[in-house]
């Protein structure tokens, strides 16, 4: 369902935030367990990915460094910082409210 993910895109910092938060990763790890997670209904484009990085590093909200991964090939990794923890934390209440006011203006019994 494509509103599906319009809705999850407007999420894209973030639910990869929260695979940080278990582990550090790299940019295929981090879309494969998004897809493993959702049953393949959503993925991440290789160009939306790496434009979020960008944007959660410049924010300080998370990491990078080198890694020797599979055949001694480099990856980059990534990391979440404190700020991102906390960043994390806000989001996650602020989606809380607005699934919330959501269920009341549709007409979802809590």
């Amino acid at each position: 369902m494509e509103l599906v993910g319009d809705i999850l895109r407007g999420h894209t910092d973030t639910i990869i935030l929260s695979t940080l938060e278990k582990k550090d990763s790299y940019g295929y790890e981090i879309n494969s367990t998004i897809a493993s997670a959702t049953n393949q209904e959503f993925t991440l484009t290789e160009a939306t990915l790496y434009t979020a990085f960008k944007r959660l590093e410049k924010s300080e909200y998370i990491t990078s460094y080198w890694q020797d991964g599979f055949n001694n090939i480099k990856r980059k990794y990534y990391s979440i910082t404190p700020l991102g923890k906390q960043y994390l934390k806000a989001k996650r209440e602020n989606w809380i409210n607005v699934e919330r006011i959501l269920k009341q203006l549709i007409g979802i019994k809590q």
